[in-house]
């Protein structure tokens, strides 16, 4: 087992007022509605189910949370960017994810997912400037990385680490693959470092 196997539902909001007392420290997973993000969660936590996967990407809109334990979280942000969803809910997301970016203050780190075929729409920008401007660290992560062969990966992934240098903040960028689990060392000791876990921590190894 590894820590965040621990990983267990604990709320859903659908906007920051409903969310619970903002205190402790928290890792949001957001990107397009299909980057993979719900694949990434349950990868990282060795679990099947813990984050719902639709066939109709852009169907949840809810900012569910997921408990590592007492004062750690990580928070599944609703997917956005997928052309079904109705403007007017569009609008109101890309308002409030600016909103929990800006406003939460247990939120330690943002990883945006993008599949690495399709990396840095306009969306992906936004939120990743918007993070910088906030002061968070953001790590980019190239989701679906085995849908291309080596090659091909290296490059990808030089060109993001080029791109993301314009915006002038801590923004790290990895590959990842839920189907392989490559990444899955990278993503979990960034996320160790903004949870404030230690070496010295109790945890199983993986």
């Amino acid at each position: 087992m590894s820590y965040y196997s621990k990983a267990t539902f604990f709320t859903s909001a659908p906007d920051i007022s409903h969310l619970k007392d903002d205190t402790g420290i928290e890792v949001a997973f957001a990107g397009r509605s299909n980057a993979g993000k719900s694949s990434a969660l349950n990868t990282l936590t060795r679990q099947k189910n813990l984050a719902r996967t639709s066939k109709t990407p852009g169907r949840t809109q809810l900012i569910n949370v997921f408990e590592l334990e007492p004062d750690r979280r990580l928070v599944d942000l609703p997917g956005y960017g997928y052309a079904k969803v109705p403007l007017a809910m569009k609008v109101k997301w890309q308002r409030s994810l600016g909103e929990y970016l800006q406003k939460r203050k247990s939120l330690k780190g943002l990883v945006v997912l993008m599949d690495i075929r399709h990396p840095f729409k306009d969306l992906d920008q936004d939120l990743i400037q918007w993070a910088v401007d906030a002061g968070l660290p953001v790590l980019a992560l190239l989701t679906k990385a085995d849908k291309l062969k080596s090659g091909k990966r290296k490059e990808q992934l030089l060109m993001a680490r080029e791109a993301v240098l314009a915006f002038m903040g801590d923004v790290t960028v990895h590959t990842f693959s839920a189907l392989s689990r490559q990444g899955v060392p990278e993503l979990e000791s960034i996320l160790d470092t903004w949870l404030e876990r230690h070496k010295g921590d109790e945890s199983e190894p993986a």
